[in-house]
């Protein structure tokens, strides 16, 4: 935008303004612009944040400082403190006083006498008799004394400065600045949420294979109650979140069998994604669960131990679902009178029919947004979405947007594995969470492409980096061994501030299928799987890993991440830093399951605030092992993942003055938030 001054690129901006960033109460946000005008004359902005509706506190006025790489650009930060929709806008304005010292100083520099300086020391003094009315109570004093040392032909020219140029004038004129030629920008919207909306750890688990084995050794039918006595081992793993797979009645018609066969026996239990039977559809639970009155119970035993329950948004039926005898115009009618099911070719899914949202779009809007304020009322504040991206965009949207005017903290996460403008999209209307593509990038080519745009585009998408799911057992994991895991887990957990489990990771379970296959042998989608976590397992490491992720809020971030040189192809490297406490974490991985890999770690010291790379000397302290070592620009490091698949570093506290620096990103030339 351009008025009397110029005031273009503002960042962040999502879809031209037509969609609110995002951010997360008690983090750093930061605001970019580039202002300019014309000649020489000092330019400077500020940044005008204005709270939400009703919150005390009013307006915040930031003066923005410039990127010392381009005079053009400035920065600022704020903490947003409560939830709620923001605004801020970027204010560009004249500088005399910064005009007047660049000025004045150059031609004393120059050898200048006063009489050459006469006007220059008047024009000083009414400027500062103009900043005395502004001045604050602290600095109003010295600032009125300022007019009367610089008239005074007594002094010298050093001595008639002297108070002007002083870092208490400087100190009194950035807290009150003047302000000439003011233009005002535009004004873009923030959504802050919630710590929960953007920091979690999950865990996902079928409560129905939860309820071990008979005498006979044959799986016993879960319930609610043997769910929630699961509990407190998930707890203890340090995970916040518990998902749930679709606890709701399953179709009997097309009832899928073991390892997705079309062969079910009497025995059989079906996928819970194949929604809806006589004993009723999506406001339902399954009746082998228990009741609902079993479920509430489960969501208040879990909120005891400190975890919430996410439970899975499935919009589809399976062909028994009273919705498809009831409102058959809210499926797809295919000319011979059937209702089409789903495929996905060459897959086919004929226990489940997709919704068809174009038909009755009243009708239908206003089901599902019954269903979810009715589980909401069930104590249900997380929804993970199955497959958003096979349903409107328009829909996410107005759905997303009821439900937040009434309850705000309602969390939404998108399983939508597809393209980057409908994975994007998605974010941009209303989606809290993401799943990602994290689960095939394993190269360090691939992983740090990922971590870049992770970084980059943290104002619009927060990906939840799940591990595995009941749909994705990654090749890594069939054919790494148990280091692989401790790799992935370590990369998951420590990259992104959102990372999730499927139940079974903990012990190892890498048996695909068949060979070249993702899905799992003996799937729990299609039958109970009990499992005996006392095995050989991986839990102690995740259980570090959460306890690291909650005592560093560094690895809380998402906009910080930051990646460092490795001389090695098996070696990635990346750091975090808290944009509020300066806390500081280095993360060192070994790629490789099979190798003891060593090589170099070069630090980007500057950029972490630790010095120039020639004389950076500083300790950092292991957490997996908790040695302290002496570190600099360049470092020796050897992991064998036998041992230790990942160095987690502490770095120290980065200073106060820097932290605002290391939030700022450039932009890349893919930009989704455009």
């Amino acid at each position: 935008m351009t008025g009397r001054l110029g005031i273009d690129c503002i960042s962040p901006v999502i879809s031209h303004g037509a969609t609110p960033a995002k951010a997360i109460v008690g983090q750093v946000f930061p605001v970019s612009a580039s202002v300019w005008r014309e000649g020489h004359d000092a330019i400077s902005a500020t940044l005008v944040v204005r709270r939400p509706a009703g919150a005390e506190g009013g307006r915040a006025k930031i003066t923005m400082t410039p990127d010392p790489e381009d005079v053009d650009r400035r920065h600022a930060v704020f903490v947003p403190d409560v939830p709620g929709v923001w605004t801020f806008r970027v204010d560009a304005w004249s500088d005399p006083a910064a005009t007047w010292f660049n000025a004045i100083t150059k031609k004393v520099a120059a050898g200048q006498d006063a009489h050459a300086l006469a006007n220059d020391f008047e024009i000083g003094a009414r400027l500062f008799e103009r900043a005395s009315e502004k001045a604050s109570r602290k600095h109003r004093e010295l600032v009125s004394s300022v007019p009367g040392q610089l008239r005074d032909e007594s002094l010298s020219i050093d001595e008639r400065l002297a108070t002007a140029l002083s870092p208490e004038i400087k100190e009194a004129l950035d807290k009150r600045p003047l302000r000439d030629l003011l233009t005002r920008g535009p004004e873009f919207h923030v959504l802050v949420e919630e710590k929960t909306a953007g920091v979690g750890s999950w865990y996902e688990m079928f409560p129905r294979s939860t309820g071990g084995w008979d005498a006979e050794g044959n799986p016993v039918h879960g319930t609610f109650a043997t769910a929630a006595a699961d509990l407190p081992r998930i707890a203890d793993m340090g995970f916040d979140v518990v998902y749930l797979p679709p606890i709701h009645p399953i179709g009997e018609i097309n009832r899928k069998g073991k390892n997705n066969t079309l062969t079910p026996t009497p025995e059989d239990v079906g996928s819970p994604w194949a929604i809806g039977s006589k004993d009723g559809g999506h406001e339902a639970v399954h009746p082998r669960l228990g009741t609902v009155e079993d479920f509430e119970a489960f969501v208040a035993a879990a909120s005891d131990l400190g975890l919430k329950v996410a439970l899975d948004l499935a919009l589809q039926c399976a062909p028994d679902h009273p919705w498809a005898q009831q409102h058959p115009e809210w499926f797809t009618v295919l000319p011979d009178g059937t209702i089409a099911y789903a495929e996905n070719p060459p897959k086919k899914y004929q226990d489940i029919y997709p919704l068809n949202f174009d038909n009755d779009p009243e009708g239908l809007y206003h089901e599902v947004l019954r269903v979810v304020r009715l589980w909401i009322g069930r104590g249900v504040r997380i929804f993970r979405v199955d497959n958003p991206h096979t349903k409107p965009a328009n829909f996410w949207e107005w759905l997303i947007a009821e439900i937040h005017a009434t309850d705000p903290d309602v969390v939404f996460l998108s399983e939508a594995f597809t393209r980057p403008p409908r994975l994007y999209g998605l974010a941009k209307a209303g989606f809290t969470q993401s799943y990602s593509y994290f689960t095939w990038k394993t190269t360090k080519a691939e992983l740090e492409e990922f971590a870049g745009d992770i970084a980059n585009y943290v104002d619009v998408f927060r990906p939840n980096l799940f591990v595995n799911t009941p749909d994705i057992l990654h090749e890594s994991l069939q054919t790494g061994g148990k280091a692989m895991f401790a790799i992935r887990a370590a990369l998951a957990a420590t990259m992104s501030p959102l990372w999730g489990v499927y139940s079974g990771f903990e012990i190892y379970e890498s048996t695909p299928v068949h060979a070249g296959s993702e899905e799992y042998l003996d799937s729990e989608k299609y039958e109970l799987r009990p499992r005996d976590y006392t095995a050989d397992n991986c839990s102690e490491w995740i259980r570090d890993l959460n306890k690291w992720r909650r005592e560093n809020p560094a690895l809380q971030q998402q906009r910080t991440l930051r990646l460092h040189e490795t001389t090695s192809d098996d070696l990635l490297a990346y750091s975090k830093v808290d944009g509020v406490t300066g806390n500081t974490v280095l993360v060192v991985v070994n790629l490789n399951p099979s190798q003891i890999v060593e090589g170099s770690v070069n630090l980007d010291t500057e950029a972490l605030g630790l010095g120039a790379p020639h004389d950076a000397h500083f300790e950092v302290t292991d957490l997996p092992t908790n040695q302290t070592y002496t570190w600099g620009a360049n470092n020796y490091v050897r992991l064998d993942p036998d041992f230790q698949v990942a160095h987690i570093f502490t770095l120290p506290t980065l200073g106060e003055g820097e932290r605002e620096r290391v939030c700022m990103r450039g932009q890349e030339e893919y930009d989704p938030r455009r």
